[in-house]
């Protein structure tokens, strides 16, 4: 099987085609090894450096975003199109892609116009429960669409044959590895032990993880320095500020600490980091998590079983509250809009996670709405579809 995954620009794009790619050649996925990937991307995005370190080729395409209002970007862009989609044949014409498999952004567009005029499959992967305007378009004629979440208002047109599945979100190997780990009890001991020890955690205290991201949330970061003083006494907390966002977090601890506002231990319990690249060790050691609802967020969450107080963040066209809609629903997580969060929705999440009936059933609640193999579900949809055109 020749395969042309056209996708990037951010870490949301590429580390889910990065897990598929993998994925269709794992024989253990039901995957051959001889598969043939050709990667389409640009020379900007995030793929120009993840890609090739993964040991695919990237065949480059220009850049087109799509203008959002009238203007001289307007005029050029179907020169631009044109430019791009040309790209995207050679691409396709080089690796004699069987299938095309689009994973949204400004790099899938040209990738689909393509495929059509060529007359190959389009797969498209929407991790969003709001979908991208690349995959609306798409959508239109592909030979599948795959979500991450059953919510997803995206399908492929019955008229033209089209399926739509609901596969979940290919996760990052290192997560997909924890969610395997965690499937049996001695495992998940085994993962949180490791974890505790790298990150200087006791495995045996109730654990709680705050996270913005990389870059961190101001936000998140100024309650939870609110809410230092009411956090119940036998809860850990891991916060990861953000990168270089951590001084005035470590600033408030030490003042909470030194007034009295906060137990004297407080400080051996609370720890601040501004970044960690292996996010396996936290998941693993958490017990809770208050964060972003970004779609990968919300899917390796959810496929953890890890309950959430998730914070959407509030810029953009608000997927990030629909992402969590499902889990929220069902009852494995809290839903808080940012400017409304405060310190007792902080306290009064940690104090749930101190209770362990009720952290267990928000766990199992969480869980049922998450998806562990997504790369293996995607990559068995990719070779279905490739199949009928051989």
């Amino acid at each position: 099987m020749r395969v042309l995954l056209a996708g990037g620009g951010t870490a949301g794009h590429v580390n889910p085609l990065l897990a598929t790619a993998a994925a269709l050649r794992d024989p253990a996925t039901g995957g051959d090894a001889r598969t043939e990937i050709l990667v389409l991307g640009t020379d900007q995005g995030l793929e120009a450096r993840l890609v090739p370190e993964a040991g695919y080729e990237l065949a480059r395409v220009p850049r087109v975003p799509m203008p959002r209002r009238p203007g001289a970007d307007m005029l050029r862009l179907p020169g631009r199109m044109t430019t791009a989609v040309r790209a995207a044949l050679a691409a396709i014409e080089q690796v004699g892609a069987d299938v095309v498999v689009g994973f949204g952004g400004y790099v899938s567009t040209p990738a689909y116009l393509a495929a059509r005029r060529a007359g190959i499959p389009v797969v498209i992967h929407e991790q969003n429960a709001r979908p991208g305007l690349a995959n609306r378009l798409g959508a239109r004629w592909a030979q599948a669409v795959a979500r991450t979440f059953a919510s997803t208002p995206l399908a492929a047109s019955p008229r033209r044959g089209g399926r739509t599945v609901t596969t979940g979100l290919p996760l990052r190997p290192a997560i997909a590895g924890l969610v395997e780990r965690r499937t049996t009890e001695e495992g998940a001991r085994a993962a949180r032990a490791e974890g505790a020890a790298v990150l200087g955690l006791d495995p045996g205290r109730p654990t709680l993880l705050v996270t913005g991201g990389s870059l961190g949330a101001l936000h998140l970061n100024e309650v939870m320095a609110q809410a230092m003083g009411g956090l119940p006494g036998d809860v850990q907390v891991l916060h990861l500020t953000g990168r270089d966002k951590d001084a005035p977090v470590r600033a408030a601890l030490e003042k909470a600490v030194a007034s009295g506002r906060a137990a004297a231990d407080l400080a051996e319990r609370y720890h601040v980091m501004d970044y960690l690249n292996a996010m396996e060790q936290a998941y693993a050691c958490a017990d809770g998590v208050i964060c972003r609802s970004g779609a990968g967020t919300v899917a390796e969450l959810t496929a953890l079983g890890l309950p959430a107080l998730y914070v959407p963040l509030p810029v953009g066209n608000g997927e990030q509250r629909l992402n969590a809609a499902d889990c929220v629903a069902a009852g494995g997580g809290l839903l808080v809009a940012d400017a409304d969060l405060t310190d007792n929705d902080v306290t009064g999440f940690t104090t749930l996670l101190t209770d362990p009936a009720r952290r267990a059933d928000m766990s199992a609640a969480a869980a049922s709405t998450g998806v562990r193999d997504g790369a293996a579900r995607l990559a068995d949809l990719i070779r279905t579809i490739a199949a009928r055109r051989g």
